[in-house]
């Protein structure tokens, strides 16, 4: 599963999130392979996997924005068992650590705004081991060149993503993929 999740990620360098009904309606008629569900709640979730595994994606979870789910280690195994999903996405380490005793795919998200965050990622992606990290914003190629230079994990950049230019400056800068709500993105 891991491995075939990371050669998906280096062949799909657009990661289509979905924040909504509409968002799902149309990555569903995407080539995007590569979905990452930013919504729903405890009851949906599992239908909203389905339509999306039915379709033939790569679904990632962000856990922590799931209404009803707890951050806590027992939503990743409910997000497997229940509703199937390849991985999930979280702030919470412990999370991260869980996913990966349950084999699912592990995406560390970190919100770089401030010179401590450079310690943090570096401080966490080495005692939790994800499988990727995501940054946000995802438009600092500086940012995002430095992160890579400095990390064994493989790098998303994610957020306030618009057009081609900043899709290239990010993979310039050593981004194995970028992650955006924006469907005019998914579709260049």
């Amino acid at each position: 599963m891991i491995h075939r999740c990371m050669e998906e990620f280096e062949n799909c360098p657009v990661i289509a999130a979905i924040k909504d009904e509409e968002g799902l309606k149309k990555c569903i008629h995407s080539e995007i392979q590569i979905v990452f569900v930013l919504y729903g709640d405890i009851c949906s979730i599992g239908d909203i996997v389905s339509q999306l595994k039915q379709a033939g994606k790569t679904v990632i979870v962000h856990l922590d924005l799931i209404t009803g789910l707890s951050s806590r280690e027992i939503a990743v195994t409910y997000l497997k068992s229940v509703t199937h999903a390849d991985g999930i996405i979280s702030t919470k380490p412990a999370v991260i650590r869980q996913a990966k005793e349950e084999g699912l795919f592990a995406i560390m998200r970190f919100f770089v705004i401030d010179s401590i965050a450079f310690d943090s990622i570096y401080r966490q992606t080495e005692s939790v081991h994800p499988d990727m990290i995501e940054i946000l914003p995802g438009v600092m190629p500086k940012v995002i060149r430095r992160i890579c230079q400095n990390s064994r994990v493989p790098v998303i950049a994610g957020g306030l993503i618009s057009d081609k230019e900043d899709i290239i400056a990010a993979l310039n800068a050593g981004a194995v993929s970028i992650s955006t709500t924006n469907q005019t993105v998914w579709f260049m």
